[in-house]
């Protein structure tokens, strides 16, 4: 059966798939979110959900103050008796020539949990992965020349590593320095039939973006590339739906047939609101011993693979009401099990709900008397204590609601709704108070560039309002409202575009947030109780 791409829509990148009996997992990157390191699961490769958070605890991963797009990059997933292994990067400082990432490892029995404390490895470069064989591990990842004069992804480590002493051992071998496509990152490597598969990912993730293969038949090489590399790209394809495909990792199936899983996007005008998202291929093996995509031999992205024994439906429909009242029965929220067994910060909110670089309460958010409840945290622009709570865009025709409960005493409490990059691209809808009573106001923040675009009064009287955001493509209104069914447009479109990869100054790793957030920039206890996020998805 015809399985349609992407299968992890909005804001899933740098997938790394792994088969483990029956059942496929998939961990994507965070970044600045906090929990860190999603981990999805599948029984049948077409339909997809969160099992669980890898990092959960962050007085262990202390991600306060980090840029935009830096914190948790890559991880990578395997399992090897009887045991799931995580490597991933944080990244504390990405600047000019230099990255500080520090690359960790954590164990567990069960991707749930428990995961071991985090071992740190080195910070040599990033995207880290693990190879096991015969009872030894290795880890591989590519590495960081700051020197301007020459190449700065200047090729791939592979060192051993001592479980039991908890540290590297031995000395990095530099394995390969790549194609000469440029920018070699992602490896993972994978034993096939007599030889050592490594599989990168050159080009840099935007629209050059690509795959290749090389291999060995020594672990430490030399490794010889696919005369027919990449063997997965979207570049110079502008008819392909799935564009800027890349970073890539590939598995024997349980059916016996073998997978790849990559990172993509799909631009409106290039620009890809709703960030790198996860897609999967079918894969075969060549004659002389290496694979390609099975759909064609250009190594362009399918828009859709096959999955033989598959004979049910595929869900694409991610809305999601969350009723705070006590209407909605927590005990089916995906993920509820493993967070009452293993996950240390006990907000029972759906999995699919993030915030930002530290835990839920230590930013303040609790559930209160039936609504979520957001003590007032720093502004929106910070990179500390954000008391805001978002999840991913997963449509590009969707709507967000919510109803707010505020009482701002002053100009300084401030809180609403969030279309949200970062802390330099976000169009919010919030209430406030200035000299002249209570107010609602949108303002725009594109590249640092700070506009409001209109401000209306609310009755005083008036402690709960409705709030929406209402997003068709690249065009987003707001809406708000003083009794339930009551929309009134405020503002003008937006131009969604604005909150896309390619439009951010810097890095642009992630992709559109839809949240709510209170701020209490007086330091006085204001707070603000949400009855309900209303998450809907839309046919374009």
């Amino acid at each position: 059966m015809k399985v349609k791409n992407p299968v992890i829509p909005g804001f899933h990148p740098d997938p790394s798939l792994l088969c483990v009996g029956k059942d496929y997992y998939i961990a994507t990157s965070t970044f600045e979110w906090f929990p860190g390191v999603c981990i999805l699961h599948s029984t049948d490769l077409a339909n997809w959900e969160i099992a669980s958070y890898a990092l959960t605890d962050d007085q262990k991963v202390d991600m306060t103050g980090l840029d935009m797009s830096c914190g948790i990059w890559a991880p990578n997933l395997t399992w090897n008796e009887g045991k799931f292994y995580l490597t991933y990067t944080i990244v504390y400082t990405d600047r000019q020539r230099y990255k500080d990432t520090y690359n960790f490892v954590t164990t567990a029995p069960d991707v749930c949990g428990p995961w071991s404390d985090p071992v740190l490895l080195n910070a040599s470069g990033f995207d880290p992965s693990m190879f096991h064989e015969n009872g030894r591990h290795y880890l591989v990842n590519m590495v960081i020349d700051h020197r301007t004069d020459k190449v700065r992804f200047c090729g791939i480590d592979v060192q051993e590593y001592d479980e039991e002493k908890g540290r590297l051992i031995g000395n990095p071998v530099r394995v390969s320095k790549g194609t000469g496509r440029g920018e070699t990152e992602g490896p993972n490597i994978f034993y096939h039939e007599g030889y050592y598969y490594l599989v990168v990912a050159e080009g840099g993730t935007r629209y050059q973006h690509c795959t290749c293969v090389l291999r060995a038949k020594n672990l430490f090489g030399p490794y010889e590339p696919d005369p027919n590399n990449p063997v997965l790209t979207s570049a110079g394809q502008e008819d392909c739906l799935l564009q800027r495909a890349g970073h890539s990792q590939a598995v024997r199936g349980a059916d016996g047939n073998w997978y790849m899983a990559h990172l993509c996007s799909r631009p409106i005008e290039k620009n890809s609101i709703l960030g790198r998202e996860t897609a999967i291929q079918n894969i075969t093996w060549t004659k002389d011993g290496w694979f390609k995509l099975s759909a064609n031999d250009t190594g362009k992205p399918e828009a859709f693979f096959e999955v033989p024994d598959f004979s049910g439906k595929q869900g694409q429909d991610h809305s999601q009401k969350v009723d705070f009242s006590g209407e909605t029965d927590f005990s089916g929220i995906r993920g509820k099990e493993s967070r009452e067994r293993y996950h240390p910060d006990p907000v029972p909110l759906p999995l699919e709900y993030m915030t930002l670089r530290r835990s839920f309460l230590r930013n303040g958010i609790t559930i209160r008397k039936g609504k979520l409840h957001l003590e007032g945290g720093a502004s929106v622009m910070s990179k500390y204590f954000q008391s805001l709570v978002a999840r991913r865009q997963q449509s590009l025709y969707c709507d967000f609601e919510t109803c707010m409960e505020f009482a701002p005493r002053h100009l300084n409490h401030i809180a609403g709704m969030l279309v949200y990059y970062n802390y330099d691209n976000h169009y919010y809808l919030k209430m406030s108070r200035d000299e002249y009573g209570k107010f609602l106001a949108v303002t725009s923040n594109v590249n640092k560039e700070v506009e409001d675009l209109i401000t209306i009064n609310l009755p005083e009287e008036i402690r709960k309002v409705y709030l929406k955001a209402q997003i068709r493509a690249d065009k987003l209104q707001y809406f708000y409202g003083t009794e339930p069914g009551e929309w009134i447009p405020i503002g003008p479109v937006l131009d969604m575009k604005n909150i896309s990869d390619e439009h951010i100054v810097g890095n642009g790793f992630t992709g559109s947030m839809l949240g709510v957030n209170c701020c209490d920039c007086q330091l006085d206890g204001v707070f603000a109780d949400f009855e309900y996020l209303n998450y809907t998805e839309y046919e374009g």
